[in-house]
């Protein structure tokens, strides 16, 4: 069961009741209509129930929400009842004090209601804005008069009429007008989107008794303001029932189990045009009576003349607010669209239930290709990613920037997983692919993508929430990677961060242990290094594996100080292997991009006495953000003798153009590859491609996890140098490690003699 679907019984008790009353107003009228001699008094009982029932459900509101704008609806609804009671009175009785007493509850209710209108929530307007609302206020207001003038202003003026009822000839129909500035404003300045869906039915209400108001002409000449046309008095009905109803509807917010008053902050485009149809409304009325009154010879000409003028300028006005509304959701550098147009579009596909996917992506190392080759070539990674976005997108699919190095994928018509999933994969090949060149460097821009698929009655504060939870989870996995968001993800931000804070104590306490997994020569099993592998005996929450602190000792800085410890301990401990084989230890990013790293490396190596050529440092394609300041300091390293390896080569999208710059000595082949050898020529012929290029660059190779005889011995078949993996060792503490090379050592000896 959704959650949308759990209601109270407050709310189903308000639906009986709303039920029940709609009937009872439909058997009225209907008794009215059928019975002409009781319509007077059937319709004033239906108006007293009405203006009662709306008044106490507009205070219950008020506890919901817009507090002094229900209270006012409340206090006109019980100034209407006070209105009609005493309109009634008069109407029998022929007494003036309950005339001059309706007629000053009739005006004061419409100010009333005016005030209410204009109380509700809308878009703040500033500066020039609101003088643009003043001038579409004005249009609307002005037609409203032109209507007022010509059917109940100009009659009086023209016929001898009784001042002496000016309430209901002048002061009624300026109370309309008031109501309608109130409208006017509330629609003009957004308040049905930023209001709730009750506050449009209030609306609704308000219109229509304009209406209603309208059809009577000068209001009840006879003093009658409960009787009338049948046909404005059915629809006077209506208003009053739609703005009862608002009410009932509006008592019940908040009453749904997880549920709020929507609201929305931004107004549907139709509103703009509202103030072009009261021109429209106007010059119509103009041609209308310029025709009935046979005035063509007259005004004719000129009418024509201004609704040519009038159009336009209209149409001028037309242009420049779409224009307007152009740049106001288009991002001016990429011309994407932005955050605003980005809302737009996700309410109404989330409102209309369509199987839409949300993929936040996030460049990974932007601030650092800012920081070092200046904010326009900055800019220009920016605009060949959008690029990339377009190139990649369906036509129905929208993709956005909504700031900084943030990009937004609203993906359509999505069936599952595989969609999203295929789109973010062709988006990070294409990004990998547009290197932008600077000078005689290429920079690429890669990416962490994080994507969520909507659910039902899912709002989109909670779908972009899950994505940026999916997003959070593909920065902690490595760059350039793409996650899905799946029930049960946690959002890990909260925990990093404690445990971030614990890490910073970590290398202090001595809570850090490195192991060490041997790495074994093919050709002759002989053992010929170690890979120095980090973990976390945490004091409290035991041992923390790398894949859940590594990533954030690299958002935290930590890495720096825990990667000098690892880099220490294990140099300190390969000068006491036998047979000397060299250590391998892994750098991140961030120690990469840190112009300390040469004269750290060096002065570990001199503490510890290793020689630079046991000393491998292992990186990966993705971790060299800033080649201006990585590339030299691994040059400068290699100069010493310290040698490089080339990570996890063959995943995500690794760039020949790119290797073939990098300064190094070794490609080591990902486990996910050596996993899949079976002696089966296609399977095996990504890792044979890769090593064929190793030997075309004149580099070693490095299998990870081998795991089986028959792994070995295809890796051998290909040409693969050295291997690691659990079919040799798995992780060793120091002691286990050197008594591994003793032991391995003499059994090669042995096996050779």
């Amino acid at each position: 069961m959704s959650v949308s679907s759990v209601r109270t019984p407050g709310v189903r008790r308000v639906r009986a009741g709303a039920v029940v009353l709609v009937l009872l107003v439909l058997v009225g009228q209907a008794f009215a209509v059928g019975v002409p001699e009781r319509r007077a008094a059937l319709t004033m009982a239906c108006l007293v129930a009405l203006d009662v029932v709306g008044a106490i459900f507009a205070v219950r509101a008020a506890r919901r929400g817009d507090r002094a704008a229900w209270l006012l609806v409340a206090t006109g609804e019980l100034l209407v009842l006070a209105t009609n009671t005493a309109m009634g009175r008069a109407t029998a009785s022929g007494y003036e004090a309950w005339f001059w007493t309706g007629s000053a509850c009739g005006i004061a209710a419409s100010v009333v209601f005016a005030a209410a209108l204009l109380a509700f929530p809308s878009q703040r307007a500033r500066g020039w804005q609101r003088a643009a609302l003043a001038g579409e206020a004005v249009a609307v207001l002005g037609c409203g008069f032109m209507y007022l003038w010509y059917f109940d202003l100009q009659p009086l003026l023209n016929r001898p009429t009784d001042w002496s009822r000016w309430p209901l000839t002048v002061g009624f129909p300026l109370g309309d007008l008031l109501v309608l500035m109130g409208l006017s404003a509330v629609v003009l300045r957004g308040g049905l989107n930023a209001g709730s869906r009750p506050v449009a039915l209030l609306t609704v209400g308000f219109s229509i008794a304009l209406l209603a108001d309208a059809s009577f002409g000068a209001i009840g000449d006879d003093g009658n303001h409960s009787t009338g046309p049948l046909s404005a008095t059915l629809t006077g009905m209506l208003a009053s029932l739609c703005i009862t109803l608002a009410a009932m509807w509006q008592s019940t917010a908040g009453d749904r189990s997880g549920e709020s008053t929507p609201r929305r902050p931004w107004a549907p485009a139709w509103f703009s045009y509202l103030p072009y149809g009261a021109v429209g409304a106007a010059l119509a009325l103009m041609v209308t009576v310029t025709v009935h009154e046979g005035q063509i010879r007259t005004w004719g000409g000129l009418v024509l003349g201004l609704i040519l003028v009038t159009a336009g300028v209209a149409a001028r006005q037309i242009v420049s607010l779409h224009d307007s509304r152009q740049h106001g959701t288009i991002d001016p550098l990429t011309g994407l669209v932005n955050r605003v147009g980005l809302n737009r579009r996700l309410t109404q596909a989330l409102r209309r239930g369509e199987p839409i996917a949300l993929l936040l992506i996030d460049l990974d190392g932007f601030k650092a290709v800012n920081d070092t080759y200046g904010h326009n070539t900055g800019d220009l990674l920016l605009l060949e990613f959008a690029a990339a976005l377009r190139a990649n997108v369906r036509g129905s699919d929208i993709a956005c920037r909504i700031g900084g190095d943030e990009f937004v994928i609203l993906q359509y018509a999505v069936t599952g997983e595989a969609d999203v999933t295929a789109l973010a994969r062709r988006i990070l090949a294409a990004s990998a692919g547009s290197p932008v060149r600077v000078g005689e460097r290429s920079i690429t821009a890669r990416a962490s993508i994080g994507a969520a698929l909507a659910t039902d009655g899912e709002t989109g504060d909670e779908l972009r929430h899950r994505a940026d939870i999916a997003m959070y989870q593909a920065k902690r996995a490595g760059r350039h990677e793409v996650v899905i968001h799946r029930p049960g993800m946690l959002d890990r931000r909260a925990d990093d961060a404690a445990l971030g804070q614990d890490l910073e104590a970590a290398v202090r306490s001595g809570q850090l242990r490195v192991l060490y997994q041997p790495m074994i020569e093919l050709a002759t099993g002989r053992p010929v290094g170690a890979e120095a592998l980090v973990r976390w005996h945490h004091p409290v929450r035991g041992v923390v594996a790398p894949l859940d602190f590594i990533p954030v000792a690299e958002q935290t800085g930590a890495i720096t100080d825990v990667g000098l410890y690892v880099l220490e301990q294990a140099c300190r401990e390969a000068r006491n292997w036998p047979g000397e084989p060299y250590v391998s230890v892994n750098l991140a990013a961030r120690q990469l991009q840190d112009p300390a790293l040469v004269p750290a490396v060096l002065a570990v190596l001199d503490r510890t006495g290793l020689v630079p050529g046991r000393l491998v440092l292992e990186i990966t394609e993705s971790a060299v953000v800033d080649d201006r300041v990585a590339i030299p300091a691994i040059e400068e390293l290699r100069r010493h003798g310290v040698r490089f390896a080339i990570d996890d080569f063959g995943t995500g999208y690794s760039s020949l153009q790119y290797l073939s710059r990098l300064p190094a000595d070794t490609l080591k082949i990902d486990r996910s590859f050596v996993a899949e050898l079976d002696n089966d020529g296609k399977d095996s012929a990504i890792t044979e491609a890769i090593v064929r290029l190793a030997d075309i660059l004149d580099l070693s190779t490095v299998a990870e996890g081998i795991e089986t005889a028959e792994q070995e011995a295809e890796l051998r078949r290909l040409g693969c140098h050295t291997g690691q993996g659990f079919l040799y060792a798995r992780p060793l503490p120091p002691d286990d490690v050197r008594q591994f090379f003793a032991e391995r050592r003499v059994t090669t000896f042995s096996s050779r003699g």
